[in-house]
């Protein structure tokens, strides 16, 4: 049965790309095996450079962004996923060019969908979002490589979504935290969320001697890129490592194999677009269970009428922690 719903669409105009509230079909959604209703999306910077027609995101406009959603299956040709079955959807291309998480509806393969797990909230599942999934891999893949315990951690980026998510999880998890910030009226913010120390992103850069500096931090986490990676892996204690997943900062990085040789000094990638299921499940079931959070403290809750001003916000490099989205 087809259903009317409202969704914010982004249109190309002569002046670069405006967004409205309209009301669609769910007719107009592509074909896939699993009918949503959307309670709750969140931004992203991703979702931001959609919305405003940033190059090499989305081809093709009128479009609905949105890479995250949670909600119920109202119409299913799995099984696996009955009708009234909660499930999450982020990442492979909802919301990219696939009509995505800041509509009621979206339709999407199986394939793409997880049950949200018991323990953890529809809402919270996306207060964390691809932001929280993307801290979450990236807090696994150092706790396998390394160890996250008793650690010294450093985290740039870390008013932002993937970092404030990585400050608190790593805080919980019991690893003294040094957040990098260029938001000096942040300090409050970052360290109710636990971070033990703040450094600016200038004294972070002048203080640590490239290619190899003096050893301080066991792991880190960076999705900055650009000068800061190369500053961090300088840092980094013998055996550490450090997880890797933006480039605001830049694509482009200067290094050397001295980190690496010397000090036996990893470089984790980490995506969470295309991950297996089996990854996603096992990251949001730590978020339902022993990496159960607070996360009040870290987000701001709008509704599609307000999402213009927190696009332009984050685009901007002005947005902190994360922004629940109510559908």
């Amino acid at each position: 049965m087809q259903k009317t719903y409202k969704a914010l669409e982004s249109s190309k105009t002569d002046t670069g790309n405006s967004l409205r509230i309209v009301e669609k079909n769910t007719s107009d959604l592509p074909e896939g095996d699993l009918l949503i209703k959307v309670q709750y999306s969140s931004l992203n910077y991703k979702d931001a450079m959609s919305a405003r027609g940033f190059p090499g995101v989305t081809r093709n406009y009128p479009h609905t962004p949105g890479v995250d959603a949670v909600g119920t299956v109202v119409e299913s040709k799995e099984t696996i996923f009955p009708e009234g079955e909660e499930v999450i959807v982020t990442g492979f291309d909802l919301g990219v060019n696939t009509a995505g998480g800041f509509g009621e509806y979206i339709r999407v393969p199986a394939a793409w969908a997880i049950k949200l797990p018991s323990g953890l909230s529809a809402k919270d599942s996306m207060i964390l979002g691809t932001a929280g999934l993307t801290a979450g891999l990236s807090i696994k893949a150092l706790d396998s490589f390394r160890g996250v315990t008793n650690t010294k951690s450093i985290v740039s980026g870390s008013t932002g979504g993937v970092g404030s998510v990585a400050v608190k999880l790593l805080a919980h998890l019991g690893s003294s935290v040094t957040a990098i910030s260029g938001k000096d009226s942040q300090h409050e913010f970052l360290k109710s969320l636990g971070a033990k120390e703040i450094l600016s992103r200038e004294n972070f850069q002048k203080n640590v001697r490239k290619p190899l500096g003096k050893g301080t931090w066991d792991i880190g986490v960076d999705m900055v890129g650009g000068e800061i990676l190369p500053t961090m892996l300088a840092a980094i204690n013998p055996t550490g490592a450090v997880a890797c997943s933006g480039l605001v900062g830049g694509a482009q990085f200067e290094s050397s194999v001295f980190p690496f040789i010397l000090r036996g000094i990893a470089l984790l990638g980490i995506e969470s677009v295309t991950i297996p299921v089996e990854q996603r499940e096992d990251i949001w079931k730590h978020f339902a269970s022993d990496w159960s959070l607070s996360l009040n403290d870290l987000v701001k809750e709008v509704g599609l009428e307000n999402l213009e001003d927190e696009i332009d916000l984050i685009i901007t490099g002005r947005q902190v922690g994360r922004v629940l989205v109510k559908i």
